[in-house]
């Protein structure tokens, strides 16, 4: 052998190992139908209509463009230009491209106006699961989504509004300029509400609304004052919370005026968030900007609560979301990974905390899809368990996302603490819908409030739970422990937590005993109907819970 050919010592050394037991990259896989639990949920909900379309959307969320683009729009953070080079106030925050693709995406494929531009029986239940699917390749770009959605019920308040707006705001285009709205044809909405001294206490805002004629509904006004928090501050116009002087009413603010000049909304500074950074979140000054009443003077909660139900319930979809995508990236990870002698997913141990974070996830969506089917019927028992069951989801479902991201983290070990995968991010964004449209206590207290302003509310939920009744006896012992707690009325709102705690248990409980996975509804009446459940830790299924089953379920396949 020529010794030239030999391979020499130092090329020997510079192959150091071979790359095995490790899982394939998760792409380019349909996210509908690998998600068997969502795809139940369609067809049972009323909206196997639109299961193509949807289907159609799974192939696109779960391809690799659509993941990139979620990691290209939140590795490069929004950027405030609050003047042009020739000290013009522009007051304009600019986007990746990535960002302004996702928008696109989600805006052309109907995610903020399907469900109101054709609002046949199951439109929420296909316009939950799309969103369900593309808050999964980015969680932050969905608050524009939600808002532009959630702002149609309000702007129906104010009928002349409506007429002039809603039409190009259900548009499904996506126009991210920075110009009037004549020159558009398709507009996106924001909110602004809270501010410094206030936070959730809106009825303590102090921007003030001076009228610029007689005043009162649809009637020009200019706004005075500071908003702490104002969500997508790109957006065209914003539902802002200000004191007229009848009281504190709600308006429609432009970023531009009527006549084409802009309109003094002074962005201070941008929030530097710990999650959804994709998305930008601002301090505004309103120096006399102008605006247009919504509704009724000093009727601006009641007005802006009909945008405020519709982003609450965004969340729940938003986190269950983020519960999918957490627990498929732990399921991926199991099945190809092998330690001590076999694959992870085949261990007892690992397969208890497996097992459980898909029951929470099913859980979770559950009782999503079922609030979006009562969100499509106009009955009033239908409407009172979206008011009840809104509040109750989204404080039980937002508040288990942190623990349930942590845990699947835990599941990848270290890996899953790079910021070259998903999980990071999930965590990052885990609490943010907890916190937003209304914390924990804002939704406790919420629920409390239905009960005692509009009577039937709580016997709408009670019926909906009862009809699980006789299915398994550790249901049963829940109902009758949740009707002496709701009877009892003795510090009801030191007690709230618990008691909406055990509401949302009983209720999903009884959706997945009625129409989910046998394997899955066993195991969550047996971990979490019994009086010993914490919540605090995943993998603490007892005996008998058909595990393998479970995961199998859930666990997706690449192509």
């Amino acid at each position: 052998m020529n010794m030239s050919d030999a391979p020499t010592q130092a090329n020997y050394w510079a192959e150091t190992h071979t790359v095995d037991n490790q899982p394939p990259a998760l792409r380019d896989t349909n996210t509908y139908q690998q998600d068997v639990a969502l795809r139940e949920a369609v067809a049972r909900e009323g909206a196997a209509w639109a299961e193509p379309d949807i289907a159609a959307f799974g192939a696109l969320t779960g391809s690799q463009e659509m993941i990139e683009l979620g990691f290209q729009a939140n590795e490069n953070k929004p950027v405030l230009y609050t003047h042009d080079n020739y000290g013009h106030r522009i007051d304009e925050v600019r986007f990746h491209p990535a960002y302004h693709r996702l928008m696109q995406v989600s805006l052309e494929h109907g995610l903020h106006s399907s469900h109101w531009t054709d609002p046949r029986p199951g439109a929420h239940v296909a316009r939950a699961a799309k969103f369900y699917l593309q808050s999964q390749v980015d969680a932050a770009h969905g608050c524009p989504v939600t808002m532009t959605s959630a702002a149609i019920p309000a702007l129906r308040e104010q009928s002349d509004l409506a007429a002039q707006w809603a039409p190009k705001i259900m548009a499904c285009q996506y126009d991210h300029r920075n110009v009037p709205v004549a020159q558009k044809q398709a507009l996106t909405i924001g909110m602004a509400m809270t501010e410094k001294q206030g936070g959730s206490d809106v009825r303590s805002n102090s921007v003030r609304a001076h009228p610029l004629g007689s005043g009162g509904p649809g009637q020009a006004y200019e706004l005075v004052g500071h908003k702490y928090f104002v969500s997508a501050p790109m957006c065209d116009a914003f539902l802002v919370l200000a004191q007229a002087p009848g009281g504190l009413s709600c308006f429609l603010l432009p970023r531009w005026r009527p006549d084409g000049s802009k309109n003094p909304l002074q962005i201070q500074r941008l929030k530097n968030k710990m999650g959804n950074v994709a998305n930008a979140s601002c301090e505004t000054e309103l120096r006399g900007a102008y605006a247009q009443m919504v509704g009724g003077e000093g009727r601006g909660v009641a007005t802006i609560l009909n945008m405020v139900a519709m982003t609450r319930f965004d969340c729940m979809i938003g986190s269950s979301g983020g519960m999918r995508q957490a627990v498929a990236q732990a399921l991926h990870h199991c099945a190809h990974r092998s330690a001590f002698g076999k694959r992870l997913a085949q261990q007892p141990l690992m397969q208890n905390v497996l097992a459980d974070l898909v029951v929470e996830h099913e859980a979770a969506l559950a009782l999503t899809m079922r609030i979006a089917r009562a969100l499509d019927s106009d009955t009033a028992a239908e409407k009172m368990l979206v008011r009840i069951g809104t509040a109750v989801g989204k404080y039980w479902i937002c508040k288990r996302t942190p623990a349930h991201a942590v845990e699947a983290m835990e599941c990848i070990g270290g890996s899953g603490v790079m910021e070259d995968c998903i999980m990071p991010r999930l965590f990052r964004e885990s609490p943010v819908n907890s916190i937003w449209e209304g914390s924990g206590n804002v939704q406790c207290l919420d629920m409390l409030r239905a009960m005692h302003r509009t009577p039937g509310s709580v016997d709408a939920f009670m019926a909906e739970v009862w009809t699980g009744r006789g299915a398994d006896a550790r249901l049963d012992r829940a109902i009758a422990t949740l009707g002496s707690e709701l009877a009892d009325q003795t510090d009801i709102e030191f007690r709230a937590r618990g008691v909406v705690e055990k509401m949302a248990l009983a209720l999903q409980g009884s959706l997945l005993l009625r129409s989910g996975n046998a394997a899955v509804a066993d195991a969550f009446c047996a971990s979490r109907l019994g009086a010993d459940y914490s919540g605090l830790t995943f993998g603490n299924l007892p005996r008998g819970v058909d595990c393998a089953t479970i995961i199998a379920r859930a666990t997706p396949v690449c192509n």
